[in-house]
């Protein structure tokens, strides 16, 4: 069995975390995930304007750093209003890719919802928490579209697509 010197296993040990650490930066809507720093920027998006339209809310996400980012997976949206939270569903039958951004490479997804009346099936929602797949922490934003319907008391009428390149 070989062995390791313990300078050489400690720099051995750090670099392992240093590649797959991932923590949130406390720039407003940057995140760190690994060796990249990305910006989250979500609307404007096509409101829904009377209850029982639906809207859609596109969340465009770039990669700030010089070095790539890989991302997978659904981006995880939470709904808040007041004491209350509502988990959005991912969009049914939809496949998310691998995605991965160069530097100022830009990925989407979109939040689609259908408005609430106001009524007991309807969530007051005030902002919204997203998750990045592999970002770490969520992040809070504002939520300027209104009530947004239940289909019931825990479930937004609302979905999220998966991660896709830009333009894509």
């Amino acid at each position: 069995m070989r062995t390791l010197s313990v300078p050489l296993a400690v720099t051995a040990l750090a670099a392992a975390l240093t590649l797959t650490a991932c923590s949130s930066s406390s720039k407003g809507d940057d995140h760190k995930v690994a060796s990249c720093k990305i910006a989250v920027k979500v609307g404007p998006g096509n409101a829904a304007t009377t209850a029982g339209d639906t809207g859609n809310v596109p969340v465009t996400i770039t990669n700030h750093d010089t070095g790539k980012c890989t991302f997978e997976g659904f981006p995880g949206i939470e709904l808040t209003g007041g004491n209350s939270n509502w988990s959005v569903a991912d969009q049914k039958d939809a496949k998310p890719a691998k995605v991965t951004l160069q530097k100022d490479e830009t990925a989407t997804f979109t939040i689609t919802y259908v408005r609430g009346n106001g009524g007991s099936l309807s969530a007051p929602v005030r902002s919204l928490k997203i998750t990045v797949p592999g970002a770490g922490d969520a992040k809070s934003y504002p939520w300027s579209y209104g009530d947004v319907a239940l289909k019931s008391p825990d479930a937004p009428d609302a979905s999220v697509t998966p991660l896709q390149v830009a333009g894509d």
